[in-house]
C-alpha cells in the first residue's frame, strides 16, 4: 500500500470514519459477565477467542482502523483492566500479517517506560510489515505501579515523554542515530518505516502544554464527551495546528436492535438504536471529529452482530451524507 500517511486511512475530508477498539468482546455486559464467571476468567481479563476473526472481518468490511492499548502489567486491584493482554508491538505485528487495509493504531504506547531506541525499532518494524499502516498513539501513562517496577520516576514522565518523542522523530530519518545529542552516521535503524515518518497521535495531555503538542504531534486522541465539549476541543486543536492535526476520539456503544430506540447514556458512550447513533455521528462530524474508535465491551448484542450492522447500515449513511454535502 502506498500512502503519504496512515492518517489518510482515518481522516477523510467531510466524512467521519469508524474504527474498532480492542479487546473485541462484550465482557462488560450482563451476559458477558456471566460467561466470564463460568469460564473462570478474572474480572478485567477479556475473552479473546473471537478477536482475530472479528479483526479480519472489520478489515474486510471497510472499517478505517483497529486500535489497541498498552497495558504491560495487569493490576487487578487498582485498575481491574488487562487491556489488550498481549504486548502491544507483538499484537501490532500479528495484525499486520492478518489484515490488508485498516490502519493499526495504538491508544496508546506509554513512551517513558520503554527505551526510545527499542520503541523506534519496534514501530518501524510494524510499519514496514504492514505497508505503512501504523498510527502510533503515545502517552505518558496513568498507572503509577508501572514506574517503580521498572526503576523509573513517575513524576519525571513528562520530561521522559518529550525526550522519547524527539528520539523517535530523529531515529526514523536517515543520517545516523542520535547518541548523547549527536547523530552517529555509521549507525542506522532498520527496517526503515514504510511511511516517510510514522504519525504520532497523543492520547490525553501527556503532561505537556497545548503549544508543544500542537507543534509536535500529528493528531490528538481524546476521551469521549458531550458534543459541545468535543466541538470546543476540536476547534482549539484545528486552530493550533492550522487544520493539519487529526482529531480522534472513542465511544462505548451498546447498539440496540430497535433502530428507532432513543439514546440512553452509559459510561463513555450510549445505549442507542441505529438511527440515533447515526445522528450522533453526524453531530460529531460537524463538531470536527475525524475518526471514532468504537468500543463494544458494554454491548448486549455480540460484537460480530454490531460490526456487521455498522458496516451495512451506518458507515454507508455517513459516506452518502458527506457526498451529498460536497455536491
Amino acid at each position: 500500500m502506498s500512502k503519504n500517511s496512515a492518517l489518510d486511512l482515518v481522516r477523510k475530508p467531510g466524512c467521519l470514519t469508524l474504527g474498532i477498539e480492542l479487546p473485541l468482546d462484550n465482557d462488560w455486559s450482563s451476559a458477558g459477565e456471566a460467561r466470564r464467571v463460568a469460564a473462570g476468567r478474572p474480572r478485567g481479563v477479556p475473552d479473546l477467542s473471537a478477536q482475530t476473526h472479528l479483526v479480519r472481518r472489520a478489515d474486510a468490511l471497510g472499517f478505517a482502523a483497529v486500535w489497541m492499548r498498552d497495558v504491560p502489567v495487569f493490576d487487578a486491584v487498582n485498575m481491574g483492566d488487562a487491556g489488550s493482554v498481549y504486548d502491544v508491538f507483538t499484537l501490532l505485528g500479528y495484525f499486520a500479517g492478518v489484515t490488508r487495509n485498516v490502519a493499526l493504531g495504538t491508544a496508546a504506547v506509554v513512551l517513558p517506560i520503554r527505551h526510545p531506541l527499542m520503541t523506534a525499532k519496534a514501530a518501524a518494524s510494524v510499519d514496514a510489515l504492514s505497508g505503512g499502516r501504523l498510527i502510533l498513539g503515545v502517552a505518558s501513562g496513568d498507572r503509577p505501579v508501572e514506574y517503580p517496577l521498572l526503576g523509573l520516576d513517575f513524576e519525571a514522565r513528562g520530561e521522559l515523554f518529550r525526550e522519547a518523542v524527539s528520539y523517535l522523530r530523529a531515529a526514523w530519518q536517515p543520517g545516523g542515530l542520535p547518541v548523547n545529542g549527536e547523530r552517529i552516521s555509521n549507525l542506522d535503524l532498520l527496517p526503515r518505516p514504510a511511511q516517510q515518518t510514522i504519525p504520532l497521535v497523543v492520547a490525553g495531555q501527556a503532561r505537556q502544554d497545548d503549544e508543544w503538542l500542537a507543534a509536535t504531534m500529528d493528531g490528538r486522541f481524546v476521551y469521549p464527551g458531550s458534543i459541545e465539549k468535543m466541538a470546543a476541543q476540536a476547534a482549539r486543536w484545528r486552530q493550533a495546528t492550522s487544520g493539519h492535526g487529526a482529531f480522534i476520539s472513542a465511544f462505548h456503544l451498546d447498539l440496540l436492535e430497535d433502530a428507532d430506540a432513543p439514546a440512553e447514556p452509559i459510561r463513555f458512550g450510549a445505549r442507542v438504536g441505529r438511527k440515533g447513533f447515526i445522528a450522533h455521528l453526524d453531530a460529531l462530524a460537524t463538531a470536527g471529529v475525524d475518526h471514532l474508535a468504537i468500543n463494544l465491551r458494554q454491548s448486549a448484542r455480540s460484537p460480530a452482530e454490531i460490526i456487521e450492522e455498522l458496516a451495512s447500515d451506518v458507515m454507508p449513511a455517513l459516506v452518502s451524507k458527506s457526498e451529498a454535502q460536497a455536491a
